[in-house]
């Protein structure tokens, strides 16, 4: 296994915009609370089709997005993976 120096952060920390997948859907947005059963998201949108995953996440676009008018808790239960999201953060319909 190579070794590294980079230090690993854990996605899920305070302030941090990241991409969530659950079981059934993708959300982006900026955790704003952590709680044992919730991450409260701020700046957040439902992600109807990410385009190509990869794309997605290198360059922080998506082919479909609708955002949350008001923060919005994702139940900790149904979370799948969580990763940093590295641009902005959908923040119109498309």
């Amino acid at each position: 296994m190579k070794k590294t120096s980079e230090k690993v952060l854990n996605p899920i920390r305070l302030g941090n915009a990241v991409l969530i997948r659950t079981v059934t859907v993708y959300t982006t947005g900026r955790i704003a609370i952590i709680t044992p059963t919730e991450l409260v998201l701020t700046e957040a949108a439902w992600i109807a089709d990410t385009g190509r995953f990869n794309a997605a996440l290198v360059a922080s676009t998506v082919a479909e997005a609708e955002p949350f008018p008001s923060p919005v808790a994702v139940n900790r239960g149904a979370i799948v993976d969580v990763t940093d999201w590295r641009g902005e953060l959908p923040a119109k319909v498309q």
